[in-house]
């Protein structure tokens, strides 16, 4: 129990849960847009592998870091458009686009990098965003070091979350989007396009999906290699849960599993590491985290239409 305090209360430790929460946050609020307007996206696994791989080949390729991110999010918007075509239109379903769209991602991500660079043995490393130094605040003791060392694109994904929620509870904008996914039929009386606002919802959550995986290779790392999403996609559609479909939930969800996932890397440098197999240790997130959605879950209210197909005219 000392060593556990010892981490909690220590500057390191959450600088380190603002940091593994950044890629959840872009991720977690690109798949609650999705489902706010009735669609859920199973191709965020691989839409974050794709947006990985090209935010960080285009700045290997000599553009700047942020023009990096805009590729991500970019590449992110067509694999959603695509997504978003099949799925709103032509009415398939969901689960199997989703994993379909998965599956070309995350393949095409790994050919275009072996086709890129066939040669090379161990990914190339690129400069990666750098702490911003904020003057006053960063030379806070503990405080500084704790909140005020991060890159921009940690406090972009806060500012994201922000953005996110003003839109869907301040604006028209967020009223259409949560009416398509709670009452289509009442969007169409109103003369709008229940297909135009989800296909545009899957597009731009799609984007942020993208921007949490470029966030790995040009924050969190500073190359791409096979495997480094692990399983993060999957993570973020359970924090959508978690968080009842709410931007501010969500991300209390995202800090919450980080601050888990911060804590298990710790406790395997402690002595209690050597004596218990590591594998315990990477399973305190999962555990810990399916007990708090089995919580919150249970209060949770789904979108009325969620994966439920629109066809104009029909009550």
């Amino acid at each position: 129990m000392t060593e556990i305090v010892d981490i909690l209360i220590s500057a390191s430790f959450w600088a380190a849960v603002l940091r593994i929460a950044s890629p959840l946050i872009f991720a977690t609020l690109g798949e609650l847009i999705c489902e706010r307007a009735g669609v859920l996206n199973l191709g965020i696994e691989g839409i974050m592998v794709f947006g990985a791989f090209a935010g960080w080949m285009a700045v290997y390729a000599g553009l700047g870091l942020w023009p990096g991110v805009l590729v991500a999010l970019l590449a992110g918007m067509a694999f959603g458009a695509l997504h978003a075509l099949l799925t709103v239109p032509f009415g398939l379903s969901q689960h199997v686009v989703g994993l379909g769209i998965t599956m070309l991602a995350t393949s095409s991500a790994y050919y275009a990098y072996r086709l890129a660079l066939p040669e090379v043995t161990s990914p190339p490393r690129i400069d990666p965003f750098q702490p911003l130094h904020i003057p006053v605040l960063s030379d806070l003791p503990w405080l500084g070091q704790a909140l005020f060392s991060q890159t921009a694109l940690t406090w972009a994904a806060f500012a994201c979350a922000a953005l996110v929620a003003l839109v869907l509870y301040r604006t028209p904008l967020g009223l259409a989007v949560r009416a398509a996914g709670e009452n289509p039929q009442a969007v169409e009386a109103q003369g709008l396009s229940v297909a135009a606002i989800r296909m545009g919802a899957v597009i731009v959550g799609s984007g942020l999906m993208a921007v949490g995986g470029a966030f790995l290779t040009m924050s969190a790392f500073s190359s791409f290699f096979f495997e480094m999403v692990n399983g993060r996609g999957w993570i973020c559609i359970a924090l959508v849960v978690f968080g009842a479909w709410r931007p501010g939930k969500a991300l209390l969800g995202a800090l919450l599993f980080a601050g888990f996932d911060a804590l298990q890397i710790r406790l395997q440098q402690t002595p209690m590491g050597q004596l218990v197999p590591y594998q315990v240790f990477l399973m305190i997130p999962c555990v810990l985290s399916i007990l708090a959605l089995i919580l919150m879950s249970r209060r949770a209210e789904v979108p009325a239409a969620l994966m439920t197909p629109f066809n104009r005219g029909e009550r």
